[in-house]
C-alpha cells in the first residue's frame, strides 16, 4: 500500500523540493501551508500533491509520517496537533537523510558563499559525464530548470546549508546528509538570528567533518583561515586542498586569465589539466569551479569531461541573470547578501563591462534583508564593497523585530561609500531615481535575496518610458 506523508510548510522552496523527491520515491504526498497560492502551488498540483492552508483535517487520515519544515514553530495548529496526537514526525533534512540518501553516495557542499553555484555545477559536471546523479539544491540550475531531482545514478549532490533544521532540532541542517565527499568552500560569520558568533558555526562545521568517513573525502579551500581552522580541530578524512594559484600545499590550484573570471586555468599537482572560457564571471565563482574539478576528479571523471561541462554550464537563476534590457541599459538579478558576495559581485560586474568593452556607469542596488544584513554585524565592511560601481543605491532595511540600535544605519554606509552613494527610502524612489539617470550602456545591478517588490520590471518599464 502506498505510503502518506504531510508536509507542513510544503510552498517553501526547500520543502517544495522535498515534496518531489518524495513524490518519485512512490510516496502520496499531501501538504499545508498559509499561503498557498502560484507560482508555488501551481507545481506543487502539477506534481499530483495536494495542498490546503492549515488545519488539523489535513491530519485525516493519519498520515504514515509527517515531515515539519523549518519555518514551522509552536502554536501552529498542526503542529500541536501532531504532538498531541504522538504522530510520526521528522524534520526535512531528516527525512531527505533517511529516506533519500539510503543506498546512495551523498556529496555536499558547504560554506557561507558559493554553496548553490557549487552544488549546481557539480550536479552539471555529474550529468555529462553520464552519471545521471540526483540533487537538492537551493537554487534553479539553468541546466536542470529545477532545484531537486532523484536521479538515477550513484550519486547525490546536496547544498549543504548551516541553518539549522526545525523549531525541535538545532542543529545544523547539513548534519543530517551524510557527507562521503565533502566539499568546504569558505567560512564567515552569517544568520545572526541563529548564531551568536562564528565561533559557533565553526562548531558545527566542525560536527560536520566528524560525520564524514575514513573512505570518504574531503576538499577544502586552503585559501580560507577559517576553514583551515576547522580542520585543525579534527580530520578523520584524506583531504584534497584547493587554492589560488602559488598556494603551496594545495594539490588544486586556480588562476584566471580573464579579470573577470571568464576565462581560467586549473593546476592540479603543478600541471595545468583544465582551460577554458565559460559563460560565468567572478573570481569567486572560478574557486568554485576549482573545487568541484577536485570533486570530480575524486569521483573518477576525467579531466577532458570537466573542462567541457564547466564551458557547457548556463548558471543558476538569481546569480548575474539578465533579467531585461531597454534603451540599451541591462538590469541584472544576483542573490548576493553578505559583505563577501556582494564585493565580489560588483567588481565581477564591472570588470564584465569592461572585459567587452561597454564605458557605460555600473549601478548597484541593495536591499538589506536578510536577518544579518538588517543588523549592524557588517556596518563597518559594507562600504568597501562598492569600490568598481559607479552609482549605489541603499534601500531602508525593515525595522522588524529589531531595536532602534540594532538596524544597519544604511545612511552612514552610503556616507561612507562617497558622493555617489544614496539611501532612499521606497522602491518607487529608487525607479523614479535611476530611470532619471540611466544612459545606453549603464548595467544596473539589484542585490537582493528576496522578492525586492518587482523593482526589475519596474526599472525595465519607468526606463522604457523615459
Amino acid at each position: 500500500m502506498e505510503k502518506h506523508i504531510h508536509i507542513l510548510g510544503v510552498c517553501g522552496t526547500a520543502m517544495a523540493a522535498i515534496a518531489a523527491l518524495a513524490k518519485s520515491q512512490g510516496w502520496n504526498v499531501t501538504g499545508s501551508d498559509a499561503g498557498v497560492y502560484p507560482p508555488m502551488s501551481d507545481y506543487l498540483q502539477e506534481l499530483g500533491v495536494r495542498i490546503a492552508p492549515f488545519d488539523v483535517a489535513n491530519l485525516q487520515p493519519e498520515p504514515d509520517l509527517c515531515v515539519i519544515g523549518n519555518a514551522m514553530s509552536r502554536g501552529n495548529v498542526e503542529v500541536e496537533a501532531i504532538l498531541d496526537a504522538g504522530l510520526a514526525y521528522c524534520s526535512g533534512p531528516e527525512f531527505v537523510g533517511n529516506h533519500i540518501l539510503q543506498g546512495r553516495h551523498a556529496v555536499v557542499v558547504a560554506g557561507t558563499h558559493g554553496k548553490t553555484t557549487t552544488s549546481s555545477l557539480l550536479a552539471h559536471v555529474l550529468q555529462v559525464a553520464g552519471a545521471e546523479p540526483g540533487f537538492l539544491i537551493g537554487g534553479v540550475p539553468e541546466d536542470f530548470g529545477g532545484g531537486a531531482r532523484l536521479g538515477a545514478g550513484e550519486t547525490f549532490v546536496l547544498e549543504g546549508d548551516e541553518y539549522d533544521t526545525a523549531f525541535f532540532d538545532k542543529r545544523s541542517k547539513f548534519l543530517h546528509y551524510h557527507a562521503r565527499t565533502l566539499i568546504l568552500n569558505n567560512l564567515e560569520y552569517d544568520h545572526a538570528d541563529i548564531f551568536p558568533n562564528l565561533e559557533a558555526i565553526k562548531t558545527q562545521f566542525h560536527h560536520l567533518i566528524r560525520t564524514v568517513p575514513a573512505t570518504g573525502t574531503i576538499i577544502a579551500n586552503a585559501d580560507e583561515e577559517h576553514v583551515s581552522d576547522v580542520l585543525r580541530r579534527g580530520c578523520w578524512t584524506p583531504l584534497i586542498a584547493f587554492a589560488r594559484y602559488g598556494h603551496s600545499g594545495a594539490e588544486w590550484q586556480w588562476e584566471t586569465s580573464a579579470e573577470d573570471g571568464s576565462s581560467f586555468r586549473l593546476y592540479h599537482h603543478g600541471d595545468v589539466v583544465i582551460e577554458t572560457t565559460w559563460h560565468m564571471i567572478g573570481v569567486h565563482n572560478v574557486a568554485n569551479a576549482c573545487a568541484v574539478s577536485a570533486a570530480a576528479t575524486s569521483l573518477g571523471i576525467h579531466a577532458d569531461t570537466i573542462c567541457a561541462a564547466l564551458s557547457s554550464f548556463s548558471g543558476i537563476r538569481r546569480r548575474m541573470t539578465l533579467v531585461g534590457e531597454t534603451r540599451g541599459i541591462k538590469v541584472f538579478d544576483d542573490f548576493a547578501h553578505h559583505p563577501t558576495a556582494i564585493a565580489g559581485m560588483v567588481t565581477a560586474a564591472k570588470a564584465s563591462m569592461v572585459q567587452t568593452g561597454s564605458h557605460g556607469k555600473l549601478w548597484v542596488i541593495v536591499e538589506p534583508r536578510s536577518n544579518t544584513m538588517r543588523t549592524r554585524i557588517h556596518q563597518d565592511r559594507l562600504p568597501l564593497c562598492f569600490d568598481a560601481a559607479d552609482r549605489v543605491v541603499f534601500a531602508e532595511p525593515s525595522r522588524r523585530n529589531l531595536k532602534p540600535d540594532e538596524i544597519l544605519d544604511a545612511q552612514a554606509v552610503c556616507n561612507q561609500i562617497g558622493s555617489h552613494a544614496r539611501l532612499l527610502g521606497s522602491v518607487a524612489s529608487i525607479v523614479d531615481y535611476i530611470a532619471a539617470g540611466a544612459e545606453p550602456n549603464d548595467h544596473i545591478l539589484v542585490l537582493s535575496n528576496g522578492g525586492f517588490d518587482g523593482i526589475h520590471q519596474r526599472l525595465l518599464d519607468a526606463m522604457e518610458a523615459v
